[in-house]
């Protein structure tokens, strides 16, 4: 897809992976509108990304079509990409587990993200083209310690990516799922602070540069699912 004028949605746009991909899109003229929770959050990451905002809780189901409505308003009702980014995590040993937190964590994760883009779909079908990029995460493809919520979140994600794509391929839409390994930003962080960069841990910029890759594939192609670990971070 040559990325050049196309209409992009970065749900969780205001900071890490959402913030760094919106500003790569629109350094490549693509029309970037990202979401999130916090006005400040989304005012600073337009001035660092140069994207239109919109704040909306990906979590508040019974709004999520109204909002919708307002992403399609701002992008002419054209979306050629939505990047469903927008993901929150929480550490439990097995003897803490709740349902608040899983209700917590898969409304975000999993639910939220299927809402919206229930939304989206029906425009790329019509015009029988779009790209649809699932955040997810290298804890769906393994399980460990203190991950049941967060990684069964992200395992129900790459179930979803994997339906759309039986699905929506005759639409000629691709559905790619990016898994990211530990990246530097401030996923986990209750004041959502971006941690700095570490020499040989992942940062935004190279899960930046895979999702706009998979992006910008020729549309006779598309990448199912790319798995991003940093080279050596022992």
């Amino acid at each position: 897809m040559q990325i050049r004028g196309k209409n992009i949605i970065i749900t969780g746009g205001s900071l890490g992976i959402g913030k760094e991909t919106a500003k790569a899109l629109v350094e490549k003229g693509a029309n970037v509108l990202i979401t999130g929770r916090s006005e400040d959050r989304l005012h600073k990451a337009k001035l660092y990304c140069n994207a239109e905002t919109i704040e909306f809780d990906i979590a508040d189901f019974d709004n999520i079509p109204k909002f919708a409505k307002e992403c399609l308003s701002i992008l002419e009702n054209r979306v050629d990409v939505l990047i469903n980014n927008a993901g929150i995590g929480v550490r439990s040993s097995i003897e803490d587990l709740n349902i608040d937190d899983f209700l917590k964590v898969f409304n975000v994760n999993v639910f939220g993200l299927y809402l919206f883009t229930k939304e989206i779909v029906p425009l790329m079908k019509e015009n029988k083209s779009g790209t649809i990029i699932n955040i997810g995460s290298t804890a769906s493809l393994k399980g460990y310690q203190t991950g049941s919520i967060y990684s069964a979140s992200k395992f129900a994600v790459r179930c979803l990516s994997q339906c759309w794509q039986a699905e929506l391929r005759p639409f000629n839409i691709r559905v790619c799922q990016v898994n990211p390994s530990e990246v530097t930003t401030a996923f986990g962080n209750t004041s959502r602070i971006e941690r700095a960069e570490v020499h040989n841990k992942l940062t935004p910029k190279e899960i930046s540069h895979s999702i706009v890759s998979a992006i910008e594939m020729d549309d006779r192609g598309f990448i199912n699912e790319l798995n991003v670990w940093a080279t050596n971070p022992f």
